[in-house]
């Protein structure tokens, strides 16, 4: 399912810093975060999302999403962004 989502986005972000730029701006319909990630990167962002009605949604770990978003690596947070 996470695949399928962000292969048919047409803007998402990738990373802590694109993904909290995109939140100031109001521009994110849903964050993924990595289970395995470490507490302190993802707590502004969980915090943010339930401040201002984000949905958020875990995925099991940071390859899993870094897979999805078609990235090598391995990433804590990736966003889908409003159209």
């Amino acid at each position: 399912m996470l695949d399928e989502t962000f292969k048919h986005a047409k803007q998402k972000t990738v990373g802590l810093k694109q993904t909290q730029r995109a939140l100031e701006k109001g521009k994110v319909r849903r964050v993924f975060i990595a289970k395995d990630a470490e507490a302190h990167v993802c707590r502004p962002i969980l915090e943010w999302c339930d401040k201002h009605d984000v949905e958020c949604m875990e995925v099991a770990s940071m390859k899993e999403l870094g897979k999805a978003c078609g990235i090598e690596v391995g990433t804590a947070v990736a966003a889908l962004l409003k159209e």
